[in-house]
């Protein structure tokens, strides 16, 4: 299908479902799928609708360095239990907005390893929340989603676009994806099995002719 049919698909099914309460969308997906790209893009559309939206990733939510590579710098298990403060995700945006409370969108900058709390947002009713994230079909997240999208493209896929869109040193980055980023991928996928739970799986190796499976 075409981009702009699966952003309408997805969009036409938010509009059917949504109403004056806190929604939530998740898109999930390895690493270099595709998920901030079609975060925008849906948030994007759903403005264009008249609706209300905020957006935030899981990158907002990392955990200090240190606790990161505490398992070892290529550890995949570190990369799956250790890069996010899931803690800090619940209690800060996820819980909050839910309840139609006040939620912070981001509370770390793992680019300059430090603190980075967001301003205070205050729910509006019939905001929807667009967020997108690595891991994000964990089974502590899963209960928090509305609508749940998984983006999916093989490992060559995602070892060539991280690579390329890195602007540093590449031979390194190649060698950090096939040691802990595809996978720690592998060891989420077997133990919490993600596509399994989605609303929504899409083929994402070709972005500009996505395929829902």
């Amino acid at each position: 299908m075409k981009r702009s049919e699966l952003l309408n698909l997805i969009v036409e099914r938010i509009i059917r479902e949504h109403g004056d309460q806190p929604y939530i969308v998740a898109i999930d997906g390895v690493d270099a799928a595709g998920k901030s790209m079609l975060a925008g893009e849906l948030a994007e559309e759903l403005r264009d609708r008249g609706i209300l939206v905020s957006e935030a990733s899981v990158d907002g939510y990392h955990n200090p360095r240190a606790v990161r590579i505490v398992r070892g710098r290529d550890s995949p298990e570190g990369f799956y239990r250790d890069s996010f403060n899931l803690e800090s995700l619940r209690k800060n945006l996820l819980k909050p907005f839910r309840a139609g409370g006040e939620y912070r969108l981001h509370m770390f900058d793992h680019r300059v390893d430090s603190s980075d709390p967001s301003m205070l947002y205050e729910f509006k009713p019939g905001t929807v929340l667009v967020f997108d994230g690595v891991f994000s079909l964990r089974p502590e997240l899963r209960r928090y989603w509305d609508l749940t999208i998984y983006l999916s493209i093989t490992e060559e896929e995602s070892l060539r676009r991280g690579v390329e869109r890195d602007p540093g040193d590449k031979e390194g980055l190649s060698r950090r994806y096939k040691a802990r980023y595809i996978p720690g991928q592998r060891l989420y996928k077997a133990e919490a099995k993600p596509e399994a739970f989605a609303d929504i799986i899409v083929d994402n190796n070709d972005p500009s002719n996505p395929k829902q499976e």
